[in-house]
């Protein structure tokens, strides 16, 4: 009770509202009134830009974790789909999910945050997408107005930069491999039971029957987090080191 009690304390409470889709229809609700919604489900608030010409490319990603297509504005948002999507903790993801309506002290602002996620242990993550060196004046009031709002309902916020571009390239492969009929039960639990030991990854798929039928597998497994390798050190490779983790597998997406 203490901990709510100084959450509605919080001034950001009151100093922000939300605007979402609701059955179809936008609504505006305040902060205080918002934490609760499941934004990890609701449709975006506005359509997405599709400029003839531009430098930004709009498209649909099938999230294998939410089994539905989210909707990106840019290579950049695609890419962390990818890692979101890829993501044990993440239980679910909405892109564009509200407006943030706030006074900055002279003018009314608004801002469409790029996604909204939801973790495992329930609590809410806002993602913005920007490389650093796009971040004008005016996207870093934005990203710091947002970052009080989260903190206020109790979000974590997170201004997302490019990511590195070895593991983008490792997880975009990855990514072919997300769908759930790249796994094929009877191949996976051999290939954990290969990987138990760290080896080589074409020599462990080699050892479990025809590479063309297990390597699917395998990548997907590598997706999901029930085998591991070093993503950051190189490109996926024949001898690349793969081992098998805790997580176990995933069935889902």
């Amino acid at each position: 009770m203490g901990e709510l009690a100084g959450a509605y304390a919080n001034s950001d409470l009151g100093a922000f509202d939300l605007g979402f889709l609701e059955g179809g229809v936008q609504v505006r609700r305040s902060l205080a009134s918002c934490w609760g919604v499941r934004f990890e489900q609701v449709d975006p608030v506005r359509p997405f830009r599709w400029p003839k010409g531009g430098e930004s490319f709009a498209g649909w990603y099938f999230c294998a974790t939410t089994g539905e297509h989210i909707g990106y504005e840019s290579w950049l948002e695609r890419d962390r789909l990818i890692l979101l999507d890829s993501d044990p903790q993440v239980t679910g993801v909405a892109s564009q999910p509200f407006w943030l309506h706030w006074h900055d002290g002279s003018r009314r602002r608004r801002h469409a945050p790029d996604y909204f996620v939801r973790l495992a242990d329930g609590t809410g993550r806002v993602v913005d997408v920007r490389a650093a060196d796009r971040v004008d004046e005016a996207a870093a009031e934005a990203f710091a107005a947002t970052e009080r709002a989260c903190r206020a309902v109790g979000w974590e916020f997170v201004q997302s930069d490019v990511p590195d571009p070895l593991v983008m390239a490792n997880m975009r492969w990855l990514s072919r491999y997300r769908r759930r009929r790249c796994l094929r039960r009877d191949v996976a639990h051999r290939l954990l039971e290969v990987f138990h030991e760290p080896g080589s990854l074409r020599g462990g798929a080699m050892e479990v029957g025809d590479p063309l039928m297990v390597l699917p597998v395998l990548f997907h497994l590598l997706w999901s987090g029930a085998l591991a390798t070093d993503v950051s050190a190189r490109l996926l490779g024949s001898d690349s080191v793969v081992h098998a983790t805790t997580r176990g597998l995933r069935w889902g997406g």
